[in-house]
Order: structure tokens, then C-alpha cells, then sequence
């Protein structure tokens, strides 16, 4: 067998076996008639400041699940699952909605931001919410997704960002299989203008849509677009991010930090409020110390894992996202690390930002072709040619592990590429249609309903029922502390937190 030596370090069977991935799955909670649930966060899921594994992401009724850290597949989706149970057991009559695509939305400033209690950290989180409504509105900020986040052992951060570059000119293909949300309910584009084709009275889609996520009607934004991010380096990236942490953003200084009243309105009116504003398909990650800025952590200690972001909701899988895909992804990402990975220009970002919309958009339309270099290529050829090129990986991987999984990975990507009505956007579109009668609420509400009659008819045993019921109470004993402690005026807090050196490393 061939082995792979380009790229940062021969890819030893120790080292395969070192892959370590964790994922964090957003979900809205929902009525069962498929409208937002707008109740509280429940109490007994814990403090969504301080619970390791459940937490909110924009909104009070968009919950976070969060897996640690692990070298196994299968451990790390039986912790999801688990989480996902004991998430459940709590919600009462609301459901876990199965699509990244928002069920019913209330009027956009009648949307829940995620509430973390009064302390100065607690109150920041809302008020960074609250900016982020300002600035994209609401509605954008309820769609949902799955991060996988990723690290090989003895990766340098360098070698990391060839990794990201790599990633971004070929995210097309995760787009393309694992895209899940073709459709949308009609209050989501309510008063908005878009391209979409009406499938029924109150759902809206494009025919051969992947990830309408991923595309214009999603986690888009003009003035990100005017940001001229460079992945070629740590320290350009660092830099990029810096100056849109930093610097005053006309639209955002019209808005205000704090209304007549005193409501602070964001937390600044820099282009970012802070680093997790930045929408990317992929970031470089390190595990940053109470109170450290991310930035500050990434210069100062380096790249430690990339998180992808672009995954749907698979609302086929219980969890979203399943073995297989997980096995993809992985072999996709070692990939992207081992191939020969040029410096990105402006002009190939641009290319990539064209790829990745018309993926979203028409990636299942017959002879797609997208741009790659000076010239066009097909996105089946394309696609084809980055699998081939991924066998040998898999080959290692399932060397080290012994048996045949990645591969089998691989060939349901072959698949896919030559069958397009088996990817999940093209199942989505044939059931809501043959079943529902073209309601993408219906469809995702059965989906949902589904999914929480398996999940609770499941015997969860008494072990785990404790474990996490000490998890929510030793929560809420930490969010306690926390807010116990707090002496520092919430405005000077502020102000010290986005002091632009503490964006800075130590040698700075």
C-alpha cells in the first residue's frame, strides 16, 4: 500500500489513531404545531453559562449540545445521543426541530435571545446576541448546524491554515453530499427578497438547492464580505481579524452601543462585535483560559483543531449526523492536510464564494460546473477526482483500525456524486412531496415527532439520569459562583474584555 508522506509528517497508524473530534449540534426547540417554542431554556437542563454539554446558542429556544473530546467515532456519537436523551427527558411537550432550517419564526424582534444570568460574562453574551440581531436580524441567527471539530496529533499551525486553504477550495463536495436543507417555511424569507420558487403555500425552496444554509439566504452578511480574510498564515489571519475587531464600522456606529435608555444595544461598533461573529465554513480553534480572547489564544499558543461549520441537519439521522459521515470527514480533512496547498489570492476567494452559492443553490443540477483555477470544471468531475485522490488515506485509516469503514465511506460519496436522488437535499424534497404534500413544516415536524418517540421509548438507565442531573445542579451551583464574585461595574468589565490588547500575544 501507497503511503502518503507529503504534508506535515509521515501519517504513522499511532498517529491516524490520535484523531480526535468532537461535535457541538444546534437544534431550535419547537410545538408541536411547528412553531418556535418560546419558553425558557429549561431549568433542568442546567445553566446554559456553565453545562459542559447543554447550552443555547442565539436564542433562549435554540439549544447547544456539546460532545468532549474523542478518539473513537462511535464514542463520540453515543455521548451525542446520550446528551441528546437526557435533553429530551426535559423539554416537556416542545421537540428538538431536525432541520437547520427554522420551523414557524414569530416576528423577528419577538425571537428569544439566550439568557445567562447577571453577571458581567452572562450579561455580555446577551448583549452580543442582541448586537447580532441588530446587525443580520434574528431570523438568520436561528438556523442551525452541526460542528465537527477536528485535530491530528503533532500539527503544526501552519500546517493547519494549508489544511483550511485546502478545505475552502474543495467544501463544494461536503456541501453537495451532506447539504440537507433545500427548502424553507415562507416566514423565514417573509419581507425578504430572494430567488426562491413557491413548492406550497407556505414553503419556498429551489429545485436543486443543497444547503440553502450555506447559500444567500443564510449565514451571509455584506459587511463580512467586504473582509479580505487571509488564510495563508497565522499571523495574516490574526491580522485580518484584528482590524475588523478593532476598527469602527460606519452601519454599526449608526446603531449604538447603548439606546437612550442605557440598553446596551452591542458590544461595540467594530465590524465584529468579537471572534465568533466571523461566519467562516471552517476556523482554527484553541482551547482559550477563562476570560482570554480567542485571538489572543490563537497567537499566543498556536492552532490546537479546526472546527468545519458547515454541516445540516441531516433529519434523516438521530443525531444529524451519522457514523459515515463523521468517517468522510474525516478522511476529508486529512485530505486537505496532506495535499500540497498553495498560497489563496482575493481572486480564488472570490472564485470559492461563487462555488460555494452555486453549490447551495443548483448543486444537484445536471452538469454543474464550478470554477477552479483559470478554467471551469464539472462539479461530478470534480468531485470524483478529490475522492480518488482520498483512497489511500482511507486505505490507512482502516489499516490502523482494522476493517473497511472508511472506504465504505468513500464509495457512498462515488455514489452520491453518480446518483444525485440519493443525497439527503434530494430525499428531503421527494418525501416532503410524496407525503406532505409539499410542507416543509409538516415534513420536519413528523421528522421531530419521530425522533423524540425513538429517543424516549429508549430506557435511559439510572446511572446516567443521576450523572446528568448532578451536571445541571453543579451548573447552577458554578453560575451561582460566578455571579457571587462579580464586583466589577458591568461597563468597566466591558471595556477591559475589549481592550484591544488583550487581542494581542504576550510579545507583542
Amino acid at each position: 500500500m501507497e503511503r502518503i508522506s507529503r504534508g506535515p509528517g509521515a501519517l504513522t497508524a499511532q498517529r491516524l489513531l490520535g484523531i480526535r473530534r468532537g461535535i457541538e449540534k444546534e437544534s431550535l426547540r419547537a410545538l408541536s404545531t411547528g412553531a418556535l417554542a418560546m419558553t425558557p431554556h429549561p431549568r433542568a437542563l442546567g445553566s446554559a453559562l456553565t453545562h459542559p454539554n447543554i447550552t443555547t446558542d442565539f436564542s433562549e429556544s435554540q439549544v447547544e449540545l456539546i460532545t468532549g473530546v474523542h478518539q473513537n467515532v462511535e464514542d463520540c456519537l453515543t455521548e451525542l445521543q446520550d446528551v441528546q436523551q437526557a435533553t429530551f427527558a426535559a423539554l416537556g411537550d416542545e421537540l428538538l426541530w431536525v432541520s437547520s432550517m427554522p420551523c414557524g419564526l414569530p416576528a423577528d424582534d419577538a425571537i428569544p435571545l439566550g439568557q445567562y444570568g447577571s453577571s458581567n460574562v452572562g450579561q455580555s453574551k446577551t448583549v452580543y446576541r442582541r448586537g447580532l440581531g441588530h446587525r443580520y436580524g434574528r431570523r438568520m441567527q436561528t438556523i442551525s448546524g452541526i460542528h465537527y471539530n477536528w485535530s491530528l496529533p503533532d500539527v503544526a499551525s501552519e500546517d493547519y491554515f494549508g489544511l483550511i486553504r485546502n478545505f475552502r477550495r474543495h467544501a463544494f463536495l461536503l456541501l453537495y453530499l451532506f447539504g440537507a436543507s433545500p427548502a424553507v417555511c415562507s416566514t423565514f424569507v417573509a419581507g425578504r427578497q430572494h430567488q426562491l420558487q413557491a413548492l406550497n403555500a407556505h414553503t419556498m425552496y429551489l429545485p436543486y438547492a443543497t444547503s440553502l444554509r450555506m447559500g444567500r439566504l443564510g449565514y451571509q452578511s455584506d459587511a463580512q464580505a467586504s473582509l479580505a480574510v487571509s488564510y495563508n498564515s497565522l499571523e495574516g489571519y490574526a491580522y485580518s481579524l484584528h482590524g475588523a475587531l478593532t476598527k469602527p464600522y460606519p452601519a454599526y456606529q449608526a446603531i449604538g452601543v447603548q439606546s437612550p435608555e442605557g440598553q446596551y444595544l452591542q458590544l461595540g461598533t467594530s465590524l465584529l462585535q468579537i471572534e465568533n461573529e466571523f461566519y467562516g465554513t471552517i476556523r482554527p480553534k484553541r482551547v482559550i483560559f477563562p476570560g482570554e480572547r480567542p485571538l489572543h489564544a490563537l497567537r499566543e499558543r498556536g492552532v490546537e483543531y479546526v472546527e468545519v461549520r458547515l454541516m445540516d441537519l441531516d433529519p434523516f439521522e438521530p443525531v444529524g449526523i451519522n457514523a459515515q459521515t463523521m468517517r468522510f470527514l474525516d478522511v476529508f480533512l486529512l485530505h486537505c492536510l496532506q495535499t500540497d496547498s498553495p498560497p489563496d489570492t482575493p481572486e480564488e476567494i472570490v472564485a470559492l464564494s461563487h462555488n460555494q452559492q452555486a453549490v447551495a443553490e443548483r448543486g444537484r443540477q445536471p452538469g454543474l460546473m464550478l470554477e477552479c483555477g483559470d478554467t471551469k470544471i464539472a462539479l461530478k468531475d470534480w468531485g470524483h477526482t478529490i475522492v480518488e485522490e482520498m483512497r489511500p488515506l482511507a486505505q490507512q485509516l482502516d489499516a490502523a483500525h482494522g476493517g473497511t469503514l472508511y472506504l465504505q465511506a468513500l464509495d457512498a460519496a462515488v455514489q452520491g456524486l453518480d446518483q444525485p436522488d440519493t443525497l439527503p437535499s434530494a430525499r428531503v424534497l421527494d418525501v416532503m412531496q410524496k407525503d406532505f404534500n409539499g410542507s416543509f413544516v409538516a415534513f420536519v415536524r413528523a421528522q421531530s415527532e419521530r425522533l423524540k418517540r425513538d429517543t424516549l421509548a429508549s430506557a435511559v438507565s439510572a446511572e446516567k439520569a443521576e450523572r446528568f442531573k448532578t451536571l445541571a445542579e453543579a451548573s447552577w451551583a458554578d453560575q451561582n459562583k460566578i455571579e457571587s464574585a462579580d464586583t466589577m461595574p458591568f461597563d468597566i468589565y466591558l471595556k477591559t474584555y475589549l481592550d484591544p490588547k488583550r487581542l494581542l500575544a504576550k510579545s507583542a
